[in-house]
């Protein structure tokens, strides 16, 4: 969690210098929290490790662990790249007034039209997913007289120790060129042939929420090996070397979590050596990290209301929101820790099973978790790392309005995210001039 949480004077939990419970009172639950001053700090000290292991690094924000115009703004005065995956995350940075040539576009099923607008946007890198994009990209350079940077994803055949669903660097993955069949010296010989495509770096992301070092490791001697064998087959350099992100966080106190000055020390080294024995330019190194930056760095607040109680079984207590605004612990069996918000100093020691309201019994936020005996309706609940992956997958569902965002930062608390309203939620409704008749 934040480094700023902390139980005040009046007994309720407070980040970023805000009492949860008067931002409660002022934009109502259920509220996304985010510590301003923590993903200030995430950025800058990943900076400072890569820059002490390694001499040319540079630093992407993944953008799909929570992305909002205010957000590209942290991103861009911490002096970091961004990865946007879609033309809708593009769109929210060029809003943001995010510079295109610090851009990395990712996706492994782009269409025309995503890439002519990255085009145009003047996108810095576009990470190629497969041969079709490659060619659709020349064709739409060749259409605009202009040569395109790219990457190629690779991935790489490493199986990360995580869940199925976020598991991305093994051969049986929708993403990337494979390392079997040639398939990426293919796509190779056809960039450097190309008049409109500036083949610039290799890049892979091998899953998320990682929390070993070792297939890292791994991901990078194989990306070196296939770099080095470009250099010596085609007589071509390969600048650029991304490695993705995908680092671990801390969800519960029991979680491990990876060692990211460690991390960068092992990776950076491997890479030095490599470079050295096979006398080859030392390629720039790229890192992408999202939910480490912004995960713990957030929180979720929620009014409590149903409290049953079945002897023998289990106590449910309901909360105001649920999988439309969290969807990893029915998605993936998240776990979390949380804190009764305005009880914060009392004793957490009875076991409740939280729920949200959606009309699913697999809407289960929290499983088996210990909340102060004397819970009652209204209580806020707190749940913690929250930063990353629960805005940016939330919908709809049931019709809900989605949570309002908000940033804390040294006691001053600013909305980036507006509630939506009911109204939100049809804005897109249509009904046929046929239905308007009657």
């Amino acid at each position: 969690m934040s480094e700023s949480v902390i139980i005040n004077e009046d007994g309720n939990l407070e980040i970023g210098g805000c009492d949860l419970v008067k931002l409660a009172q002022q934009y109502d639950t259920p509220l996304n929290i985010l510590d301003e001053e923590h993903i200030r700090n995430k950025c800058r000290k990943y900076r400072r490790i890569l820059e002490q292991y390694y001499p040319t690094t540079e630093l992407a924000y993944a953008g799909k662990a929570f992305l909002s115009t205010t957000i590209c703004k942290i991103v861009e005065e911490e002096g970091l790249f961004l990865d946007v995956v879609s033309e809708g995350e593009l769109f929210t940075a060029v809003q943001a007034g995010f510079p295109g040539d610090k851009l990395l576009f990712h996706g492994n099923n782009k269409t025309s039209r995503e890439l002519e607008y990255a085009l145009d946007c003047n996108v810095g890198r576009i990470v190629v997913d497969s041969f079709l994009e490659l060619e659709l990209i020349e064709k739409l350079a060749q259409k605009k007289s202009t040569r395109v940077q790219i990457y190629f994803r690779v991935k790489p055949g490493i199986e990360a120790h995580t869940h199925k669903y976020i598991l991305t660097g093994q051969e049986d993955s929708k993403f990337g060129f494979s390392l079997r069949q040639d398939d990426i010296m293919k796509a190779v010989n056809f960039a450097i042939k190309s008049s409109y495509i500036d083949l610039q770096g290799l890049h892979c992301h091998i899953g998320s929420q990682i929390n070993e070092s070792k297939p890292y490791r791994l991901a990078a001697k194989t990306m070196m090996e296939l770099l080095i064998s470009i250099q010596k087959i085609y007589n071509y350099s390969i600048s650029e070397l991304d490695l993705g992100g995908g680092m671990g966080i801390k969800y519960r106190s029991d979680d491990s979590k990876l060692d990211i000055d460690s991390l960068m020390n092992e990776i950076s080294q491997l890479i030095l050596d490599m470079a050295k024995d096979s006398k080859i330019e030392l390629p720039k190194l790229i890192f992408e990290p999202g939910r480490s930056i912004i995960g713990e760095a957030g929180v979720m607040l929620y009014r409590v209301g149903v409290i049953k109680e079945i002897p023998g079984i289990r106590n449910y207590v309901s909360v105001d929101g649920g999988m439309s605004d969290n969807i990893r612990p029915a998605l993936y069996g998240a776990e979390y820790s949380a804190v009764v918000a305005n009880k914060a100093n009392y004793p957490h020691n009875n076991s409740y099973t939280v729920v949200g309201k959606i009309c699913e019994s697999g809407d289960v936020l929290l499983q088996n978790i210990d909340l102060v005996d004397n819970l009652t309706p209204g209580d806020l609940l707190t749940v913690f790392s929250c930063g990353a992956y629960t805005y940016s997958m939330s919908s709809n569902y049931n019709r809900l309005p989605k949570p309002a965002v908000v940033l804390v930062n040294q006691g001053q608390a600013d909305l980036i995210v507006r509630r939506e309203s009911l109204e939100d939620v049809i804005q897109n409704d249509l009904i046929p001039e046929r239905f308007r008749r009657n």
